[in-house]
């Protein structure tokens, strides 16, 4: 059966969206004429033949009228008013995909990066083709703000000019580039075959960066340095001596030394050291095999590498371990690469032979390719826990063991300020406060030390590696002190909140489990994420802030994803306490919404992460709404969150205490009076409060540029601009809702 096919104009489209992502626009009658939805491909017959993805026109456009680019045009080899024959195409995602481009972007981008930046794209040979993602209609799972980092670090600004051609495709004919599409350029090195045979013991391994041999003259920290890692240790050790010293006893009791381990653990807990101190202990070899770096080669590149890793281990004496760090990256449990299937047959047939043994390591083990932990390849997992304060304690003494610090340094008291650090960021404090130390004594003679003040100060700048996104909420060094009046709400936030963190050890003596959430609800503007940021500074927690409806994703499983990583998150950085600002708005009640069912999602995968199988330690998921009443009920039942606190409005004392606070910078005439001025603000919430102040010192300002005080004219003056912003109908809501969860 012929497709249908229709002539239409070229026209150059006016959306700036649309340039060079190889989209055209179709009349919605057109798409409808040729049977099309939209971003499916179509065929375009020019001067020459190409492809495209076709989506509805918007606005008043022709129904005999195509929109294309300037690319397309050029693709296509016609200019503006020409007629071309548009029909449905069909397209397969690309095996191979081979491209010339400038020197620049051949010498910068890596077939990794250029394989982001063109999926969802559809080419034929002989296109030009742009950098820019396809970011209209990403294809699910893909992070087009991380591409576009990429793609800007690689080649800087004139990314998005950079034109490519497609010189080959496999198949031939038009084709779509997905995950496990091969993406290389033009006249590229092949990648180098595996060695003939192992080098010797004494022969340095003709091995590229991503694969490092152990050397012995450099020998990793001793094991009784790694604090909080000893069992860990010490299980692993045990599993490295029977399976290279002692392979005849396991024979004996009817199994083989095969030993094949996952090793997981938050970012910078120290996986890959422990792995080399122990081996090292054990007098075994070890090669490390950077799984991110093979994962962006080519598919037989990254076969390549790993079996010139296995032939490294192999090598010498017989007896070594490959340590594989981050190998969710290579072997991933979402799309993983067809190349996946042939890597794990070969390190399921190295694992069977004598003297070899698999470490891998990952920070996480949710997001590794399930068929890694077959019985025939990783049956055996440990994890390294985050430090608590003891542990991190020790981890200072250690790392700052052979540097000059002042005497009377308190390691305790700086292990008390990092709750969440691990030890990569123990070494990036030390390193900062030598920094602030060289600062400090480039000018004097004396003998340079680091001062405690030096390690506290660094904590301005250096934050845990599970904290290093935008997610995360400032506390701007405020306390609980910071906040006027509120007597009662500070307490119940204390005892909610800092006490199960605090004193674990008194919950356990009387036999009860500590509160795991707090529903904070008041009217708008009384400081509720003021609380929140004070709460924080007081416990000396990490905070992960999540705001409206943040978490909402349309794509299906997307938002329960983004509930599990927020929790994991959180779980890395304890103590930490999760804020869900507007929880109303991603947490309403089940079965009232209209957005297919998104919201009813991420209700089940808060209560699944809020009292699921895995407990939370150390972990206190803290709401703040205005509108209690649409939050589900199922979220405020015991062992969710269960302690309701209501933050009222101001009274008189409270907003003399806010105005107090708000003007403590602000040099106040003699004619203002705080007390009475409270006193006349019914109905203004604190930050009604605050912004009368800041209104107050304008108004002085306006007057004057030299004024040097407020006066009670400029807060009357204020008066007029800044009004009450508290509903007498919303208080009285919830005031009523508060008497009834008292």
């Amino acid at each position: 059966m012929t497709s249908p096919q229709l002539a239409l104009t070229v026209r150059h489209t006016p959306s700036a969206l649309d340039t060079r992502r190889g989209v055209v626009r179709l009349h919605p009658e057109v798409l409808d004429a040729l049977g099309l939805r939209a971003w499916d491909a179509v065929r375009l017959t020019g001067a020459r033949v190409s492809a495209a993805l076709a989506a509805p026109a918007t606005g008043e456009s022709a129904p005999g009228v195509v929109l294309v680019d300037d690319v397309t045009m050029a693709n296509l080899g016609v200019t503006e008013g020409t007629e071309v024959v548009v029909a449905p195409c069909d397209v397969t995602v690309a095996r191979t995909v081979t491209v010339s481009g400038s020197r620049l972007a051949s010498m910068s981008l890596n077939p990794g990066t250029l394989r982001l930046a063109l999926i969802g794209k559809v080419l034929t040979v002989g296109d030009a083709v742009s950098l820019l993602p396809q970011d209209l209609a990403p294809p699910p799972g893909s992070d087009v703000s991380a591409v576009r980092g990429q793609l800007s670090r690689a080649i800087g600004a004139s990314w998005t000019t950079e034109l490519l051609t497609v010189t080959a495709t496999e198949p031939s004919g038009p084709v779509a580039v997905g995950q496990s599409t091969v993406v290389g350029w033009r006249g590229a090195a092949p990648a180098p075959s595996a060695p003939a045979e192992a080098p010797t013991a004494v022969t340095p391994v003709p091995a590229p960066a991503e694969i490092v041999v152990e050397d012995t003259e450099d020998p990793p920290p001793p094991i009784a340095d790694l604090a909080g890692q000893g069992a860990v240790a010490r299980r692993l050790g045990e599993w490295i001596d029977l399976a290279f010293h002692r392979p005849d006893l396991l024979a004996k009791l009817g199994t083989s030394g095969r030993l094949g381990v996952l090793l997981s653990g938050p970012e910078g807990v120290g996986k890959a050291t422990l792995v080399r101190s122990v081996a090292h202990t054990e007098q075994v070899r070890v090669v490390c095999l950077a799984a991110p770096t093979v994962a962006v080669l080519e598919p037989d590149a990254a076969l390549n590498r790993v079996a010139q890793a296995v032939e490294a281990t192999m090598s010498g004496d017989g007896a070594g371990v490959l340590l594989v760090t981050d190998i969710d990256a290579l072997l991933p449990a979402q799309q993983p690469p067809p190349v996946a299937t042939v890597i794990l047959d070969r390190l399921r047939a190295a694992l069977g032979r004598n003297g070899f043994a698999l470490v891998a390591t990952t920070a996480h083990s949710e997001s590794v390719d399930p068929r890694l932990r077959g019985v025939d390849l990783l049956d055996r997992e440990l994890m390294i826990g985050l430090p608590d304060a003891q542990v991190r304690t020790e981890l200072l003494r250690i790392l700052l063991r052979d540097t000059p610090v002042e005497p009377g340094v308190d390691f305790g008291v700086i292990a008390e300020r990092t709750p969440g650090f691990v030890a990569a960021d123990l070494i990036a404090l030390r390193r900062d406060a030598a920094l602030r130390a060289a600062l400090r004594h480039r000018d004097d003679d004396t003998e340079p030390r680091i001062a405690e003040q030096d390690l506290l100060d660094a904590l301005e700048s250096v934050r845990p590696i599970s904290m290093s996104t935008s997610d995360t909420l400032a506390t701007g060094g405020l306390t609980l002190d910071d906040v006027g009046d509120m007597t009662e709400v500070k307490q119940s936030l204390t005892e909610a909140v800092l006490w199960p963190l605090r004193y674990p050890d008194s919950f356990s003596r009387l036999g009860v489990a500590p509160p795991r959430g707090v529903l904070l609800y008041g009217p708008p503007g009384n400081g509720k994420t003021f609380l929140v940021r004070a709460l924080a500074g007081t416990g000396a927690l990490n905070v992960f802030a999540v705001k409206g409806a943040e978490l909402m994703d349309k794509w299906v499983g997307e938002s329960e994803r983004a509930v599990r990583e927020l929790f994991r998150r959180a779980a890395e950085a304890a103590p930490s306490l999760i804020f869900l600002d507007e929880v109303d708005a991603f947490a309403p009640r089940r079965g009232q919404s209209s957005d297919s069912g998104v919201s009813d999602r991420v209700v089940a995968a808060l209560l699944t992460e809020l009292d699921g199988v895995e407990p939370l330690r150390d972990v206190v998921v803290l709401g703040a709404t205005n509108r209690p009443e649409l939050v589900d009920p199922a979220l405020l039942r015991p062992g969710r969150l269960e302690r309701l606190i209501y933050v009222p409005p101001p009274d008189t004392e409270a907003r003399a205490a806010i105005l107090r606070s708000s003007a403590r910078n602000t040099p106040l005439a003699s004619d203002v009076d705080i007390d009475d001025l409270a006193a006349s603000l019914d109905g203004y919430s604190a930050a009604d409060c605050a912004a009368l102040i800041r209104e107050a010192a304008l108004s002085a300002m306006r007057e004057s540029l030299e004024a040097a005080e407020v006066t009670a004219t400029h807060l009357a003056k204020a008066r007029d601009a800044v009004r009450p912003s508290l509903d007498p109908a919303q208080l009285a809501t919830l005031e009523a809702y508060a008497n009834r969860n008292r």
